[in-house]
Order: structure tokens, then C-alpha cells, then sequence
């Protein structure tokens, strides 16, 4: 991965601390397992079958990593700390009742305990998690209803919250009439991409099974707020829990059919040690 991302063998020697010849080495040892060849030597670029195997390489990667987090959590005895992942959007659909009083919950029961939470994209909290970094993820996305998310890694997601999907239209535009609308129909239309905050383009192709949806915005902000804003003021078309939606004004939800889409939240996690502050957190979500 780090000689397809330098294209060079002597600049990824430097950056691992290896010599050129190990590196080279190394490649040669995995073509000759594999059987193929996996680079151009001049210029340095992976063949197509190293470009194959690269897709391979980060769940390879991460699920090692899973292994090796699930296994030091096998063997911790105590924790006085806890780091939860959050989406910008998993904590805006659950409201004030979700995850802050589930976390003033779990203060009362652990006093003592430190509690961080960071902000993050569905793939960032889920590698987190996967690696040990985090100790559980509330994320959010697109499903078809009562479907659950498509994970990165190898993590137990249990849903906790789901909600209808709706189009944000701005007042005036040509279909703020309708009462519902194809999500095929839209597949020329401009859309803002916010993967930070909102549903990414790649899952809205995903769901709706065609090509298109293509970003003619891109935001990369984490406040849902200035994304309503940008849909309002005709920027491009977003999607979004009706749980939200319903807190804003100046602006028309439509809901989409054909197929019908859900905004779901999901608890990630690892295998949880039993009254580890995970497990009890997981609990009262």
C-alpha cells in the first residue's frame, strides 16, 4: 500500500524505516506467493491485479486490528475511562433523550468515570471502534426500512433508532409540491455531498440501485444546521431523518418512494466485557 501511495521503493523504504532492498524483497516474496505479478517497475503503479488486491488490503487490515483490540479488551480488568464515536447525524436523529441521557445514565451509575466523545464520518467511528481506539460508535445511514447498515469491519451493529428518509427541498422548487417522488427520478439532479453529516452520495446510488447522484456541492462541515441551510438556499438536495427535518423551518420535506428509505442509527461495537462502561452504555441505548 505504501509503495502504490509513494510510487517509489526508496521513498517507501525511508518512510518505514526499511532499506530499498527489503522493500523490493518483500513485493517479490508476495508475487511470487500469489503467483502474479502485483507492480510496474517503471513507473512504480500496481498492475491490475495489485490494484485488486489493495481492495483487499484495509479489511484485511482492519480486521487484524479488530482481532488484536478484541483480544486486549479479553484481558483488561478495569476501566476508569470511556471514548465514544458519534456521527454528527446519529446524535441529531436521537434528540436530547438518546444518547445525552443515556450518557448522564451511565454517569450516575460510574460517578468516576471520564467520559470523550468524539465526532466523526460513519468509516472514521467504525475503524475507531474496529481498532480500539474507541470503545463504542453510535453511526447513521441509509437502509432500506428494518435493514440493517453495512458495517466496515468486523463489529456487532444493533439499531437504536430509525426514522423515515425525506427529501430537503428548497421553498419554490418544482417538486416542493409533491408528495412523494421517485428516488431514481432524482439521479440527474444536483445534490450536495456532506459525508460528514449526512447520508453520502455512494449510499443513496447504493439504495437506489442506478448511477447518478452525482455531487454539484460538497460540504464538509459537521453542523447539520448549515447543511439545512445550503438545501434551503438551493445549493442542492440532501436527505434526512424526518426527526430532524421536523426541526426546521424554510424548507419542504418530501418523502421519497420507490423504494422507501430509512435513516437508521446503530450501536458498534466489539465483543463488550460484561459491566465494562461499553456494556453498560450499549445497555441503555
Amino acid at each position: 500500500m505504501t509503495v502504490v501511495r509513494l510510487g517509489s521503493f526508496s521513498a517507501t523504504a525511508a518512510e518505514l524505516g526499511y532499506t530499498q532492498a527489503a522493500v523490493s524483497q518483500q513485493i517479490a516474496a508476495l508475487e511470487g506467493d500469489l503467483k502474479v505479478t502485483l507492480l510496474n517497475r517503471r513507473p512504480v503503479t500496481p498492475t491490475e491485479a495489485g490494484a485488486r488486491l489493495l481492495e483487499h488490503a484495509d479489511p484485511i487490515l482492519l480486521r487484524l486490528d479488530a482481532a488484536r483490540a478484541d483480544l486486549a479488551r479479553m484481558t483488561q480488568t478495569s476501566a476508569d475511562s470511556l471514548i465514544v464515536g458519534i456521527t454528527p447525524l446519529a446524535g441529531a436523529s436521537m434528540g436530547s433523550g438518546g444518547v445525552a441521557a443515556a450518557l448522564g445514565a451511565l454517569r450516575r451509575r460510574m460517578p468516576r468515570i471520564d467520559v470523550t466523545v468524539r465526532l466523526g464520518s460513519r468509516s472514521s467511528v467504525t475503524a475507531g471502534v474496529a481498532r480500539g481506539e474507541l470503545d463504542i460508535g453510535l453511526v447513521d445511514g441509509l437502509t432500506a426500512p428494518g435493514d440493517s447498515l453495512p458495517l466496515l469491519a468486523p463489529l456487532y451493529g444493533v439499531g437504536v433508532a430509525e426514522a423515515e428518509a425525506v427529501l430537503m427541498l428548497p421553498n419554490g422548487h418544482p417538486l416542493a409540491g409533491r408528495a412523494s417522488i421517485r428516488l431514481v427520478d432524482l439521479a440527474d439532479a444536483r445534490w450536495i455531498e456532506a459525508p460528514n453529516v449526512a447520508p453520502s452520495l455512494s449510499d443513496v446510488r447504493r439504495v437506489a440501485g442506478v448511477d447518478g447522484f452525482r455531487a454539484a456541492f460538497s460540504y464538509e462541515g459537521t453542523d447539520t444546521l448549515t447543511l439545512i441551510a445550503l438545501a434551503a438556499a438551493g445549493h442542492g438536495l440532501t436527505l434526512l431523518p424526518t426527526s430532524v427535518a421536523a426541526q426546521v423551518r424554510d424548507i419542504v420535506a418530501v418523502r421519497v418512494g420507490d423504494p422507501p428509505l430509512a435513516h437508521r442509527v446503530e450501536r458498534v461495537h466489539g465483543t463488550l466485557r460484561e459491566g465494562s462502561p461499553a456494556a453498560v452504555l450499549a445497555d441503555l441505548l
